[in-house]
């Protein structure tokens, strides 16, 4: 694809929470591209145990999966993950766009710090573009074969609704990312 056709689209970008094993097919298979074929990881480096423990995104232009990404929850913080986009929608107005509904997501659950873990060449996107700034006094995580990677950290502000025990407990019930929508366990009532 003409990178500059995926600019110019870009207003046909949607970001979905994953909820379907069409949609986790999907960002498994841009997470191969991205990963795998674009920087030599190895299927058990790409794809790993975590995937069945964390929320995904998939990042579509039109119905053609082209970015993805995943979050995982911890106690204080939410972590985000293994993002990557095919490489004719890298570009910083579709990043920003993307990453914007997923930060929105993690402040909705009541987060308040997102971290990352960024190779030097991209913690600098991450930093310039997303808005994270780097971890005081935390040391860079080496891992066997690849350059060391940088701790980042977004600070959120979760809206006034986030999702805690003082919200109606129906919402609890609902699809992850659709808690406006009645699940089928309400009646309404």
């Amino acid at each position: 694809m003409d990178v500059n056709k995926a600019i110019r689209s870009d207003n046909n970008i949607r970001v979905e929470v994953v909820t379907s094993a069409e949609q986790f097919m999907h960002a498994i298979a841009v997470r191969a591209i991205c990963f795998m074929e674009d920087t030599g990881l190895t299927a058990d480096q790409a794809i790993d145990g975590n995937d069945y423990q964390a929320t995904h995104f998939v990042i579509y232009s039109k119905q053609e999966p082209v970015g993805a990404t995943r979050i995982r929850w911890f106690r204080d913080f939410a972590k985000i993950e293994r993002t990557g986009f095919r490489p004719a929608y890298r570009n910083a107005r579709i990043l920003k766009r993307s990453s914007e509904v997923v930060f929105d997501h993690v402040a909705k659950k009541g987060y308040h710090l997102l971290v990352t873990h960024a190779e030097p060449k991209y913690a600098r996107v991450w930093e310039m573009v997303l808005g994270f700034e780097r971890a005081e006094g935390r040391p860079m995580v080496v891992t066997e074969g690849h350059e060391p990677y940088v701790e980042l950290i977004k600070r959120l502000s979760p809206p006034a609704d986030a999702i805690s025990l003082q919200s109606d407990p129906k919402v609890l019930f609902r699809v992850e990312g659709h808690w406006d929508k009645p699940s089928a366990f309400e009646t309404g009532d």
